[in-house]
């Protein structure tokens, strides 16, 4: 769970409904989401323009990416080689490469993305 005026994510144990840790992110953190495998978290961080990439296991920052203006939503694809990311004020989508946590596309969408889902790809 995000904690946007504190810059932190707090950790829920479901099996008691307690936060059982706090991880400290970057500025106004807003989006969160979970890798496919449970390893990581990504967390969109409005204010300093960046996703931090949480390791789940130890509950640390391992990496942070720098993304367009405003990040809100992270998205990751089914096979976790990707995560999406919603750039409110630069009208953009990042497209950062889980592998090596750098953004691997800039994809202009239009003014001021919001939400973001990732559906089933087929071909």
């Amino acid at each position: 769970m995000t904690n946007g005026g504190a810059n932190k994510v707090s950790v829920i144990d479901t099996a008691t409904n307690t936060v059982s840790a706090t991880v400290v992110v970057g500025g106004d953190p807003v989006g969160v989401t979970v890798g496919p495998d449970g390893k990581r978290a990504y967390v969109a961080n409005h204010s300093s323009n960046d996703v931090s990439v949480i390791d789940t296991a130890t509950n640390t920052v391992v990496a942070t990416v720098v993304v367009g203006a405003s990040p809100i939503a992270v998205a990751p694809t089914a096979d976790g080689k990707y995560v999406y990311v919603t750039n409110e004020d630069s009208g953009t989508v990042s497209v950062i490469d889980t592998a090596t946590n750098t953004v691997a596309a800039t994809i202009a969408v239009g003014r001021r993305p919001f939400g973001m889902a990732i559906g089933p790809i087929t071909r």
